[in-house]
């Protein structure tokens, strides 16, 4: 999609002036560079010192190996999968091409790229993964693992290819610091698994084509961060990358300063992005684990360079993973809150790894678990490499005792039950900083699942840029589970990323089993949920209550792709498969509306469920229609059986 005079004009409405002035000054030097693009300073006696310890390779489980290798096969054969496009190319990738619409994004000078247009470039996104280099640290890490040299070659071919087909500053891949960030971590963690091979010093520290992009990489991000309304997730990366960088590859003059401020940055930002209870503040949970990636894998690059962490830094990261063991289900899931990209800051591993699980093992290597974490049997490769270069952190700070339910600043309620009943409830703000790009309307919105199994889903992201239509629907109020009045959104949309008016959200009680909120998102009412969960008769209770003058209703409850339902007036009956057990359940409706199931239907989309980026299916979704007019408050019933 092309971004219209009205959208600029809402973004800029968003903006302070520091961020303005800022943006001005990112204008004339993107002008500057294009005349007269800056020259990489010429280095002599590069060495490449960051290597991993002695044994640690060792270290790595034989199971979280052989799903390595057999991934690191599938590559090198050229298979893999982004976003639900299946690629047969990767043996020798066209970095350009979006294989989805296949087209080819135009050359040129980086910034007259119009990224935005699916029309012009194709999906951005699909261009941009392959180029994160998470593939070829994979393959890497296939060759520290088993020293078959073959994964190293192929490595060093595509690098070789990349750095041919993207000279600094021209093309698509020179666009987004989140791209550049997470790019450099790669390389850093690609020259450090290849340390064993012959050709690795002449692939890198030995070959000024790679020091220039090295160097270049480095100074785009110095130039130009991410500012103001735009500093979420995205500048953690850059500064990430960036200090990773500079520790790693520290051959350039301005290498300790970039250090130095990129620590700065990410220590600052960090701090910024999260909440006292750990939680990420844009309340979108996937970028909650690309933000503690990110952060641990510049940990143990700081401890690995013998570089001093601010305090705050490690605390940040300590309350994140006591946080995420907080919130998960017993089957390791967490919420499926916001957006979601299916974002990864380093990639060591191979398919079937449960992320969850790896963060928390990485969180207790570091920091030490508690006794109410969860216990994490799965294995991965990346938890014993960062904990060979990490030095344990001793913080004297409290944890928490017990298990937290309810974390106040971000408004996120877990209630849980018996037989592994797991709700969320949400009652926090809208979203982070004046855009809130990542946030969803879905305040007071509940996700239920049983034994893992999502029985009242959040129905997740699909997609960014290219389809409006799909954008616009999985973050909507009517595509989660809460009420919508008078058909609108309870906060307004300016843009794919953008929200001009957010509803405000306030939690009234949360107890063990009880939870209440409400939220003022619809001017003139206000709506008012109270969820309660009845442990010994294993029911869940949901009552809305809207205050305000007579509107039109609409409730909507999603329910998990597992999940099938027979709807007969206002009671439908559930039932799915568990590990080859039946399970069940009834939800009693609201009988003062009027209920219908939707499924798979496109014009307009409803009953859809999106599992990661770039990929739906069909789901079904109950809509109970009518108004407020002489009704107390609409109740809901979950009932679970045996």
């Amino acid at each position: 999609m092309t971004m219209s005079v009205g959208w600029y004009l809402r973004r800029l409405s968003r903006m302070g002036p520091q961020e303005v002035a800022g943006r001005v000054g990112d204008t004339v030097r993107r002008r500057r560079w294009r005349s007269a693009p800056p020259d990489c300073p010429s280095v002599t006696g590069a060495r490449f010192t960051a290597v991993l310890p002695a044994g640690a390779i060792s270290g790595v489980p034989a199971d979280a190996a052989k799903r390595l290798i057999a991934e690191a096969d599938r590559l090198m054969d050229g298979h893999a999968e982004f976003f639900g496009v299946v690629r047969d190319d990767m043996a020798d990738p066209d970095w350009w091409r979006d294989p989805k619409t296949g087209r080819r994004a135009p050359s040129g000078y980086a910034f007259d790229v119009p990224y935005r247009s699916e029309d012009a470039v194709g999906d951005i996104k699909q261009i941009w993964e392959p180029s994160r280099h998470h593939y070829l640290t994979q393959l890497a890490a296939a060759y520290a693992v088993t020293g078959n040299e073959r994964y190293a070659e192929r490595v060093a071919e595509h690098l070789r290819s990349w750095w041919s087909a993207n000279p600094p500053l021209r093309g698509v891949h020179w666009i987004s610091g989140i791209e550049l960030g997470i790019r450099l971590l790669s390389w850093v963690w690609v020259r450090r698994l290849l340390d064993g091979w012959p050709g690795a010093a002449g692939l890198f520290e030995g070959n000024p084509v790679a020091r220039n992009q090295i160097w270049h990489h480095q100074r785009w991000l110095a130039a130009f961060p991410s500012r103001g309304s735009s500093a979420n997730n995205h500048v953690i990366a850059e500064a990430a990358g960036q200090f990773a960088a500079a520790c790693a590859f520290d051959w350039f003059p301005s290498s300790t300063r970039w250090r130095d401020d990129a620590l700065r940055s990410l220590d600052r930002h960090l701090r910024g992005n999260t909440y006292g209870s750990g939680l990420n503040r844009e309340l979108a949970t996937e970028y909650h684990g690309l933000v503690l990636e990110l952060g641990l894998a510049a940990l143990a690059e700081a401890d690995a360079a013998g570089v001093p962490v601010p305090a705050t830094t490690r605390l940040v990261l300590l309350r994140m993973t006591d946080a995420l063991a907080a919130v998960v289900d017993n089957r390791l899931r967490p919420p499926r809150q916001g957006d979601a990209d299916d974002g990864h800051g380093l990639i060591v591993d191979g398919a079937g790894t449960d992320r969850w699980a790896s963060l928390l093992a990485t969180g207790d290597a570091v920091f030490g678990r508690l006794d109410w974490w969860p216990e994490v049997t799965a294995t991965d490769v990346r938890t014993p490499l960062l904990a060979a270069l990490a030095k344990p952190s001793e913080l004297s700070v409290s944890r928490p005792a017990s298990r937290p339910a309810h974390f106040a600043d971000a408004g996120m309620t877990i209630l849980r039950g018996p037989e592994e009943i797991w709700c969320r409830c949400d009652g926090g703000p809208h979203g982070f900083l004046s855009i809130a790009a990542h946030a969803h309307a879905d305040a007071l919105s509940v996700e239920v699942r049983h034994d893992g199994v999502d029985v009242l889903a959040d129905p997740g992201t699909y997609c960014y840029h290219g389809q409006p239509e799909w954008r616009q629907y999985f973050r909507s109020t009517l595509g989660h589970n809460t009420l919508q009045l008078d058909g609108a959104d309870q906060s307004v949309s300016g843009g794919p990323f953008l929200w001009t008016r957010h509803a405000q959200s306030r939690v009234l009680r949360a107890e063990t089993a009880r939870w209440s909120a409400e939220h003022d998102g619809y001017q003139g009412s206000v709506h008012r949920r109270r969820v309660e969960l009845n442990a010994e008769i294993q029911e869940l209770r949901i009552v809305d209550e809207v205050s305000g003058p007579r509107r039109t209703v609409n409730l909507a409850f999603h329910l998990g792709p597992a999940i099938t339902a027979v709807l007969v007036g206002n009671r439908a009956q559930l039932t799915w498969t568990r590990d080859g057990e039946d399970r069940s359940a009834v939800l009693d409706l609201p009988a003062q509306l009027s209920w219908q199931a939707h499924r798979g239907e496109t014009e307009p989309p409803l009953g859809w469920y999106s599992a990661g980026f770039g990929r739906k299916e069909p789901a079904t979704t109950l809509i109970g229609t009518g108004s407020t007019d002489g009704t107390e408050g609409f109740t809901t019933v979950l009932g679970f059986r045996g």
